[in-house]
Formats: C-alpha cells, structure tokens, sequence
C-alpha cells in the first residue's frame, strides 16, 4: 500500500514537473524567440547603416550629377542573388542601384525626409516585406551642392527564415532539456523521498508487530517526528505494562471471593447463582475491555476468512439439531485491524444469536471498503427486531429473547468491542426477512 505521505509527495513531484514542462519551459521559449528576433531586428538596422555609410564615402560628386565605382565595397550588394539591396534617388528619379537590384521590381517609397535624418522601418511593396533604411545627404560643397535619397532594403523572408531555423533548433534544445530536467527532477524526488519510505516501512514493521521502535537513520527535519514516535511508543508500551499487572491483580483479587461465593450457600439458591453468573460476565466483559485498550491492537491485521470458516464450523456443531443453512461470503482481503479474539467475540456472538432466532437460513456477507475498511453484514430469517427495540439491545442486562442461555450482556459487550474499534453498528430488517446487523469498520478511523 502506498502511504498518504507518498501519495501526497508524488502528487507535488507531479505538479512542479507539469509546471516546469508546460509553463516554464514553453514561457522561456517564447522569451528567448522574442529576444532572437529583437536582435535580429537590431543587427539588421546596424548592418544596413554599415552598407549605407559605406555608399556615402564611395559616392563621387560630378557636375550632372554623382557618379559610384563599379563595385563597392559591401559584397552583399554586389551579388545578384542577394537579399539586400542599395538605390540611390536624386529628385524622385533613381540615379544609380547596385548590382543585387538588378531585378528588384518593387518601387520604394521615395517622399523627401529631412536631411541628415536617418529612417528604418519595416515596409510593404508589391506583397513582399523588407526592412527598409533611409537617409537624404546633401552632396557637394557650398558653391555647389545636391541632395541624394539613400535607400537600403532587406527582405524580411530572410529574418524570417533564421527566426524559423533557430525556432527548430531551440525547440530540439528545449525538448532535450524538459526530458532532461524531468529525469533530474524524478531522480531529485526520488532521492529525498527515501528517507520518508524508510519511515514508512519501519511504521509498518512496528505495525506489524516486528520492531519496537524507530531506529533508522534520517535526516534532521525527520528526526522529530522519529524522536516524537518513539516516545509515543514507549510511553504505550508503559502503559501497558500497567495495564497488564492492574489487570493481574484485579483477576487474582475477585477470582478467589467469586469462587467462594458460588461454593457457597447462595449457589443453592437459582436467582443468587444468575446473579453470581451476572457478575461473572460483566467482570470478564470490563477485563476484556480494559485488556483491549491496552493490548497493541493497532498493531495487528487479523484475516477474517479464517476467523469467520472457525465460528461457522462451531455454529454448525451447535445448532446440528436445527440444520441451519449458512450463506458466506467472505472476500480474500478482508481484514479486521485489530485482535483476534475480539473479533471472534463479535462475530460469535452475533451469529450464534442469529442461530438462536433464525428458522433455517442466515446470509453473512464480508466486504472491504475503498479506504481499506471492512464491512460485516450478518441477516437471518427470524422474526427479526423492532424498530424501539433495537437501542435496547445494545444496553446493557438487556434480553430480547426467551432462550436459558446467556445473560444479556453479549451484545453489550458486541457493543462495548466496536465501538473500542471506532466502528459503527446498524440494526435493520434482512432481505431474509428476520434481523441484519451491519457492523463497520474504517481504515481511517481506527489510525
């Protein structure tokens, strides 16, 4: 079974991994994209200043006009296939290109600017995209001088094919780093999460009855509850002890005037000897009770199958004469968290008096619930119990039959023993149509 510490920390390992592969990494994705494209954004405006300072110092100023080298410097601007391109405007005319507008066939924006004045945008043409860069210069010197539009273009398909190369190569590093980060991760929980397993198991060891006390080793932030543990387990086991020799005592002590009395004259006499019986009942229900609260009973997991085939076969024996008809059903992992003698006293009482006032048939039922619990339904084919009957039962000294057995305090002690188990017990009418008693017991409750 997996503990609800456990639980609990797969439950936080699994939200901080979602957190980490579905908010984290897919928000520092977009970030860094972001960021790549603002860089890119960046080194082309710085890239096109470049070419465009470039032009400006190999630009040659003629009387008609200006004249450029046949090839200039930036090489961009000399290949044909390039995705740059450089013209120069003088009065809305073009007066010169480079080699890589050889078969530009959009047409820029040529609106006079202010002088000195540099513009980068993105623009439109034609469908297609560019980042555009301008400036106007004035050419010459103060005898004689022109003004010249520079304009620099670049196509933004090529941002955009680095801006999609590097998303496919971020997503791949991204992907390697959450499988990576989550093996880390998974490898990091499982690593803190030895020492609460440890814990786990040596509880259930000390459950089970095969250790007295935590010993392992662990860390600081566990050996409080280790220390507090172990002092609850001492401090029971004290308690015990007591509860062991106050019970010796009290049985030596009423044994031998018990014994006396029923020896004596008053034995003669039937209503003195159900009383000394009465008394003898109820002093053996108090030192079962008493020994149940102090015996280690949440440290013990009984099988009811075996226990439930034991009872059924004394029944059986018992009530020959009658040729009773039981019907069982038991499941295989049917527990009951606590002594097995209390359970036989439960049970047996329970079905033998549902063998007292059934006519043939009894139905028993064993089932276990969600949160490990087990439920016990027990029916007969009597005349069943009465609504403002059934409370009664349940107290003490009380009798609902006419049979010579007994005293009327089994089902007080049935009583008494579950509700010590912080179970919960139901009287009803079976579909037998006699009584049911449905008693349950819930995992939970009982730690």
């Amino acid at each position: 079974m997996v503990s609800s510490s456990q639980i609990s920390l797969k439950i936080r390992q699994g939200f901080i991994l979602v957190f980490v592969l579905i908010v984290a990494l897919p928000a520092l994705f977009f970030s860094i994209g972001r960021a790549y494209h603002a860089t890119l954004i960046d080194a082309t405006e710085k890239t096109l200043e470049a070419h465009l300072y470039s032009l400006i110092s190999e630009v040659e100023f003629v009387s008609d006009g200006i004249s450029m080298p046949r090839t200039i410097l930036a090489p961009e601007l000399n290949r044909l296939n390039s995705d740059t391109y450089a013209l120069v405007y003088q009065q809305n005319t073009l007066v010169w290109y480079s080699e890589s507008a050889v078969s530009l066939t959009v047409t820029p924006d040529v609106s006079q600017t202010q002088a000195g004045a540099s513009e980068f945008k993105k623009v439109e043409y034609s469908g297609e995209e560019f980042w555009q860069l301008s400036l106007t210069v004035i050419l010459g010197n103060a005898e004689q001088s022109q003004q010249a539009k520079f304009i620099l273009l670049k196509k933004n398909s090529a941002l955009v094919a680095l801006m999609s190369e590097f998303r496919n190569t971020l997503v791949n590093w991204m992907l390697i780093m959450g499988v990576v980060i989550a093996a880390l991760m998974a490898f990091g929980f499982v690593w803190n999460a030895r020492p609460l397993q440890r814990l786990d198991k040596e509880i259930k060891e000390v459950e089970a009855g095969e250790r007295d006390k935590i010993s392992g080793l662990y860390p600081v932030e566990l050996n409080t509850i280790k220390a507090d543990l172990n002092l609850l387990l001492d401090s029971q086991r004290r308690q015990k002890e007591r509860y062991r020799a106050s019970l010796s005592d009290l049985a030596h002590a009423l044994k031998t005037p018990l014994a006396v009395l029923k020896s004596s004259s008053l034995a003669n006499d039937a209503e003195a000897q159900e009383q000394l019986d009465r008394i003898n009942a109820m002093i053996e229900h108090q030192l079962k009770r008493a020994a149940t609260g102090a015996s280690d009973t949440w440290k013990k997991q009984t099988a009811v199958k075996p226990v439930l085939n034991s009872i059924l076969n004394a029944m059986g024996k018992v009530y020959h004469d009658k040729a009773i008809q039981f019907s069982a059903f038991c499941a295989e992992d049917a527990a009951f968290l606590g002594d097995k003698t209390d359970l036989m006293e439960i049970l047996g009482n329970i079905i033998d008096n549902a063998c007292k006032a059934c006519a043939h048939k009894i139905d028993i039922q064993v089932k276990t619930t969600p949160n490990r619990g087990t439920v016990f339904v027990i029916g007969d084919d009597g005349p069943g119990i009465p609504e403002n009957k059934r409370n009664e039962l349940l107290q003490r000294g009380t009798r609902l039959d006419t049979y010579e057995a007994g005293h009327g305090v089994g089902m007080a002690i049935v009583s008494d023993l579950v509700a010590s188990y912080h179970g919960n017990i139901i009287i009803d009418y079976s579909e037998l149509g006699g009584a049911q008693f449905t008693i349950e017991f819930g995992y939970e409750q009982n730690n």
